[in-house]
């Protein structure tokens, strides 16, 4: 492991100093930022979508290889522990989850591309060497724990496990899918049973007025980012095989948290932007941001 961290990080650091260098001297978009410190503009990248050999960066390091890195260590850690302490239904769970999870996001892969990773967050060290190093490193650490501490749980709890981390990624799913299923019919859909309700916006474009739906039905009229939510339950399913052994199996699951609801009020900040005042009106009819009742 050591050395694969290392080569990782070797590459992620090469291939951040390029981007830097390409964006200032030879930048591949006609827009231009306000100069800022190197070791800012190094951590935040110069350019959206720099492409590399004829492939969009950010595609390339976040599902192509911190994904599948992912994959990849994750079933590694799954042998290694099944080799040292025998087989574990439990730790069987714990991978099975990530990779149901991670083959999920490859099936909606088209439908990641209009997250802030993609449509605002430049390529620089925070998502490129976050992809290829942090990534590998930190979001396989409860598989990883696993093997060196074997699982204390029942089979019987590894199933519970197994089938609460199957709902809350196919409710994840479910809220996502109906988004995409929204958009595909432009408003004209049932969402449970009923068709589908929605609040009419207008933003400013570099090709002018633009006009676009909030939706306002299914899991979307529930809570305005409900997705989150399930997510964050599936990755507490598959650090759970670890429970017993403190805090450190649910790293990446408290990490997760953090990462969410901060991302939630970045995103809120970006539609309130854009939309203006249809965004407070949506607010309003949806008023919840991840759990009803609760935020």
């Amino acid at each position: 492991m050591p050395q694969i961290l290392a080569s990782c990080n070797l590459l992620a650091m090469l291939l951040c100093v390029y981007l830097l260098v390409m964006g200032k001297v030879s930048p591949q978009t006609k827009e231009v930022l306000e100069s800022r410190p190197v070791l800012y503009e190094f951590y935040r990248g110069m350019e959206v979508h720099p492409r590399l050999f004829g492939v969009d960066v950010k595609q390339l390091t976040n599902c192509r290889f911190g994904l599948l890195a992912w994959e990849l260590l994750v079933v590694a850690f799954f042998v290694a522990g099944w080799t040292k302490h025998g087989f574990s239904l439990a730790h069987l769970s714990c991978a099975a989850l990530q990779t149901i999870y991670l083959g999920k996001f490859y099936w909606w892969e088209t439908g990641y591309f209009d997250t802030l990773d993609i449509t605002l967050d430049r390529a620089g060290y925070y998502i490129c060497w976050g992809c290829l190093v942090f990534v590998p490193a930190f979001y396989t650490y409860s598989s990883y724990y696993l093997v060196a501490h074997p699982p204390l749980l029942s089979d019987s709890v590894a199933i519970l496990i197994l089938l609460l981390g199957i709902v809350s990624i196919a409710l994840n799913y479910r809220v996502d899918w109906e988004k995409e299923h929204f958009r595909a019919h432009k408003g004209k859909c049932y969402l449970w049973g009923y068709e589908a309700t929605f609040i009419n916006a207008t933003y400013e474009s570099s090709s002018g007025i633009r006009h676009s739906k909030l939706l306002t039905s299914g899991f979307w009229g529930i809570a305005r980012h409900l997705n989150y939510a399930f997510e964050i339950l599936a990755a507490f399913s598959w650090c759970l095989p670890g429970f017993g052994y403190g805090i450190w199996p649910f790293l990446y699951a408290l990490f997760l948290t953090v990462l969410l609801v901060h991302r939630v009020f970045r995103d809120e900040e970006k539609c309130r932007v854009k939309y203006g005042a249809a965004w407070d009106k949506y607010c309003k009819a949806v008023p919840h941001r991840m759990i009803p009742g609760v935020f």
